[in-house]
C-alpha cells in the first residue's frame, strides 16, 4: 500500500503517513529501521505495511514498515 508522509521527526526518527483516504496513521521508528532511508520529506510518496495486518482504516491502526520501492537492502527497482 501507499502513502505520503505527513510529519517526520528527523531525530526521532517517527511520523504519521497519509493514506489516500484522507487517514492518518503514526509511525515509530522502528517502521523505519531497516528501510535504508536517512531521511523522508513531508509529502514523499512511500510504501508502508500496517501492523499485524491490520485494516488501515481501523481506529488504532499503526504503521509497521516504511519504505521506497528500490531503496535498501534486498529492494529492486521494478
Amino acid at each position: 500500500m501507499q502513502a505520503s508522509v505527513h510529519t517526520y521527526d528527523l531525530d526521532a526518527r517517527t511520523g504519521e503517513v497519509l493514506l489516500d483516504t484522507g487517514r492518518v496513521l503514526p509511525f515509530p521508528a522502528a517502521a523505519v529501521e531497516g528501510s535504508g532511508l536517512r531521511h523522508l520529506r513531508v509529502g514523499q510518496r512511500v510504501s508502508i505495511e500496517v501492523a499485524d495486518g491490520a485494516d488501515p482504516e481501523t481506529a488504532g491502526a499503526t504503521v509497521s514498515r516504511v519504505w521506497i520501492v528500490g531503496i535498501g537492502e534486498g529492494e529492486t527497482i521494478r
